[in-house]
Order: structure tokens, then sequence, then C-alpha cells
């Protein structure tokens, strides 16, 4: 049950000291996607999706080495662009959007990757959370907040958003947040999310946002019992 100190304090209470503890925490968050430049950025990021970065920073060095601009990409066999990047989820159509979208940027941009939203928006296999991606880390523009599973977990914990819209909670944030803050917030919620705040059984006691800050707070020491096993209806709900 929240204590009554969760109950009181309204979010633009709690807002504030929650984001001096991620910057405190979390000072040098960054995009962990290794790249080189904004077409690298680009190809990995649409290769993460539903997919590790950890993953995908291991299959971009090479990959990066044999199609070094968009005109490799485009004129790549199909088939052995999806053979380079064949480790990660969804492979066959991640490689035709990379293929499709480099086509795209030679066809209207000289190869180059856009700079604008609605630009970005226009390539295949990039919706807002990649765009705003590299815009943020390769061009250092803030035209939104990136909205992964990471995001959408942890501000419905903190009682900043509701639902299951990206859209929609990302322009909840976009209200919440000053326009400077949208691509830093999402790093340092996205490392918070990977270290503590994690889907089954965050580490709430180690967690620097706290108990007072977060109505979601739940010491996991007391979800555990004697056996050293989580209560069973909570082991019903970690196998869902």
């Amino acid at each position: 049950m929240p204590s009554p100190l969760k109950q009181r304090l309204p979010l633009k209470e709690r807002l504030p000291r929650i984001l001096e503890t991620l910057d405190r925490t979390y000072p040098d968050a960054k995009c962990s996607l290794t790249h080189a430049d904004p077409l690298q950025l680009l190809v990995a990021t649409i290769l993460s999706a539903q997919c590790t970065d950890v993953l995908v920073n291991k299959v971009t060095p090479d990959l990066f080495k044999r199609y070094p601009t968009a005109a490799h990409f485009a004129d790549a066999p199909l088939a052995e662009l999806q053979q380079a990047v064949n480790r990660v989820n969804y492979y066959r159509n991640k490689a035709k959007f990379i293929q499709q979208a480099c086509r795209l940027l030679l066809e209207r941009h000289g190869g180059n990757v856009p700079s604008t939203m609605p630009a970005l928006l226009e390539l295949p296999g990039v919706a807002r959370k990649t765009a705003n991606v590299v815009l943020g880390d390769a061009f250092g523009v803030s035209e939104g907040v990136v909205v992964d599973t990471h995001v959408l977990r942890i501000t419905r914990r903190l009682g900043m958003t509701s639902g299951e819209n990206r859209n929609a909670i990302e322009q909840k944030l976009m209200k919440l947040l000053p326009p400077e803050r949208w691509a830093g917030f999402s790093h340092q919620i996205i490392l918070h999310g990977r270290a503590i705040c994690k889907a089954i059984r965050p580490l709430c006691s180690q967690c620097p946002i706290g108990q007072a800050l977060c109505p979601s707070y739940r010491d996991e020491r007391a979800s555990v019992n004697a056996s050293g096993q989580a209560p069973r209806r909570n082991r019903r709900k970690q196998r869902a």
C-alpha cells in the first residue's frame, strides 16, 4: 500500500526532485549504440528494435566496414545484407528497411541522413522513436522524447504517464519536461531501467529515486518468503 507521503506529493512537486536524482546518478547518460556518423546511427537504431543494444553493437562493426555509405547499403544484394545482420531479431525485415531507407536517402537527400523529423519519418522502418534518437544524438536536435520499453515502463511507475500508446506518452512527456531535457531524460531513464527499475522484480531498495518520489516503490525483500521464493501470485506474474 502506498505510504501517506507518496499519496500527498503531487507530480509537480516530485518531478524536479526526480530529475535532480537522475542528473546526479546518470550525469553522462548517452546513446549506447556505437556509431561514427548519422547513417551508422540510423542503421543501428533500426536494428535495435526489439533487440538489445549490446547485440547490435556486436553486429555493426563488420556491417559498417562492409557497407560504409548509403550507396553500399542500397546496392547490396538483399540476401547478403540479411546474412550480415542475421543475429538480430526480425533481421529480414530490418535489412529490407535499411536498404529501402538508403535508396530513399540517395534519391532525395544525396545519400545523407536528413536532420528534420518529417524527412526522417518518410524513411522505411523509421517511426518517431528512431527519428528522435537520430535527431538528438546525431544532430543535437530536440524534437521529442524517445519512448522505448524502459521509458514506457518507468514513466508509468513514476506516475508521469499512463496507458500504452507511445505517441500519447511522448506528447505527455514533452509537456512535462523542458525541451532541453528531452534527449537526456530518455537516456537516463533507459540506463535506470537496465540497472535498477527492471521489468520483472525491480530493485526498489537500491533505487536512488526512492520511496518518497516513486508511487510504485516496493521493497522487493518483502516479496520473498522464508524459502527464498517470491509469493505464488508474484511467481505467476513473472511467468506471464
